[in-house]
Order: C-alpha cells, then structure tokens, then sequence
C-alpha cells in the first residue's frame, strides 16, 4: 500500500480553501492508502507565534481533522513535535541542501519581502518540510500548486541522498487534484485563499457563523455584468464562486450556468451561501463535540506512537549509512 503524508499549519484559522484543497482529499486517500496527516507546529513557529494561541489553533486543527472525516484508525492524525524523528532528519538533510536552493525558494521571497531581519529558521525549513516527506519514505504528497517547488526540493534531496549514500529513500510525487486545488479569495481572485490574510471578508473560515458565511458571500467580489459562467480569463471572480458552489454540491460548471441563466448574481450568490452553510453545519457541530469529550489528547497520542514507529526506523537506516554510530 502506498504512503502518503500531508500536513497543516497551526495559524490562522483553517478555511474552505484549506478544506476543498486539502482535507476532503485526505479523507478520500484514507480508503485506499496508508496515511499520515500530521498537524506542522514546527514550521509554524518559523514566524512568531503567541504560545497561547499556537496551543488553540494546533488543537483546533486536529479536531478539525476528525470533524472532517479523518479516521484515526485509518491514518495517523498527528503533532509534528510528537515525532522527534522529523527535526532529527530535517537538520540531516539541511546539511546536504546549499544555500543557493534556499535561497531560491519562492516562498522564502515572500514571506521575507520587506523584513529587515528574517530568522533562519525561515530560510531552511524546506529542509524540515523535505524530513517530513522522507521520514516515512511517502509515495505521494497532495500538495497546491505553490508547494510544487518545495517538493521538487525534496525530490532533489532524495535522489542526492541515494546516489551519495546508497539506495535508500522513496522519491516522492505530487497528488495534485485536477479540481478544487486552489480556491481564490473572495475580493481578489488573482490571490489564493488564505488563513493569513488580513482581511477577514476574503475568506470563509470552517468555523465561521452561518450569517458570517451568507455575509461574505454577498459582499465577494464579482463583476460589472451578470451572466454565471465559467471562463477563468474573462470572468475570474464568478468562475472561483461557481468552483466552490461545484465542490459543495457535486453540480458540474455547466449545471450551474443551466441553473442560473438569466438570474444574475443575487441569487446565484444567495444560493452558494445556503449550499456552504449546509456542508459546514454538521462539520461544526462535530468539531464542538470533538472538542468537548476530550478525546483529542488520546488520538494525537496515538497518531504520534504510529507514526514514531515509521520514522524512527527511517532516521536510524540514515545515520546509519551517513556513519553514525549506533546510540
């Protein structure tokens, strides 16, 4: 059975985007591969974190994990930290990655724009994010399009890996999904959705109120005409509304057009918001009874003995052929 591993940041809340391009594809994975979805609490504190804060949102995702579908015991639902496996393989590996690699990292670029004083942690951890791939010699990562990078990375590293210390790691391979993998923000569909943007109307957070999510939506961003119809050159902001009513409803694009010609976007609109608040609903009232019962501490524990047992054979086999000695 083929391994796949994926993970989330603990910043900012999770939202549609996250969901769409994320976790209902892990779900679907659960069925046929042996996964491991692990919360990256490392990768977070690469910016800085509030301690308090951090220790929420990590939960909240974890839970939102199991709220979503994600069955622990079927894959493993996992802190980073809980794995110590994965900072011991990152700083192996950053010591195989020049800084010419890193310092091409788009996202890197970024986040680092402007900053006078960018931490280093920033500047390698694609070496961590590659540990975190490699550790349990993953077949496929789902990964969006703007990760491509850092897995070609990881590919890199794999096969510099093999051909210096011999055979060893699995080289990698997008799951990218042909549908769903980038969901636009709501005032600027030129931009990913995304839980670090400052302005709360461009998202729909998982955890948002149902008159929160019918809000936004009446207030995205369209265009001057009226017609529902799908063309991402022409009509950039309603084609991202009508992917997004797609994947929460099952309609195809060309069923949604049908449904709505000559109605305009007031009631397309209205009706995409009754269609997310009726997926999120039932996601939500699970996540507050996850969160109730306290049963959040055994699954991660759980997940972290699972995944522990994978890559802590991982790591001795590379410090073993790197020449190590046996501890």
């Amino acid at each position: 059975m083929k391994k796949v591993l994926s993970g989330i940041q603990p910043s900012g809340q999770l939202t549609i985007g996250n969901y769409i391009g994320a976790i209902q594809n892990f779900v679907r994975l659960q069925e046929t591969h042996e996964c491991y979805f692990m919360v990256v609490d490392l990768h977070a504190i690469t910016v800085p974190q509030e301690p308090a804060a951090l220790r929420e949102q990590s939960q909240s995702v974890a839970a939102l994990y199991l709220a979503a579908g994600i069955d622990p015991q079927r894959a493993a639902i996992y802190m980073q930290s809980h794995v110590r496996a994965h900072a011991e393989l990152g700083w192996l590996l950053t010591t195989l990655t020049s800084m010419g690699e890193l310092e091409r990292m788009t996202q890197f670029k970024d986040k680092s724009a402007g900053k006078e004083s960018v931490g280093a942690g920033l500047f390698v951890y694609p070496a961590l994010m590659a540990a975190d791939i490699l550790v349990y010699n993953a077949d496929l990562v789902p990964v969006g399009d703007d990760q491509k990078q850092h897995l070609e990375l990881t590919r890199d590293l794999a096969n510099r890996f093999n051909s210096r210390f011999g055979d060893f790691f699995t080289v990698p391979e997008p799951y990218i999904p042909e549908v769903g993998a980038r969901i636009m923000s709501l005032d600027d569909a030129s931009k990913k959705m995304s839980k670090s943007n400052p302005n709360p109307g461009s998202l729909i957070a998982l955890l948002d109120e149902p008159d929160v999510i019918r809000k936004k939506i009446s207030r995205a961003t369209t265009d001057s005409g009226r017609e529902i119809r799908f063309d991402r050159e022409a009509k950039p902001e309603v084609s991202n509304l009508m992917g997004i009513y797609s994947l929460m409803s099952g309609l195809s694009l060309p069923e949604i057009e049908a449904r709505f010609e000559g109605q305009g976007y007031g009631p397309f609109k209205k009706e995409l918001a009754e269609r997310v608040v009726a997926v999120l609903e039932p996601l939500q009232q699970r996540y507050r009874e996850i969160r109730s019962s306290g049963m959040l501490e055994e699954v991660l524990k759980q997940g972290a003995e699972k995944a522990s047992s994978v890559a802590d054979r991982v790591v001795e086999g590379v410090k073993e052929r790197m020449g190590f000695l046996r501890g």
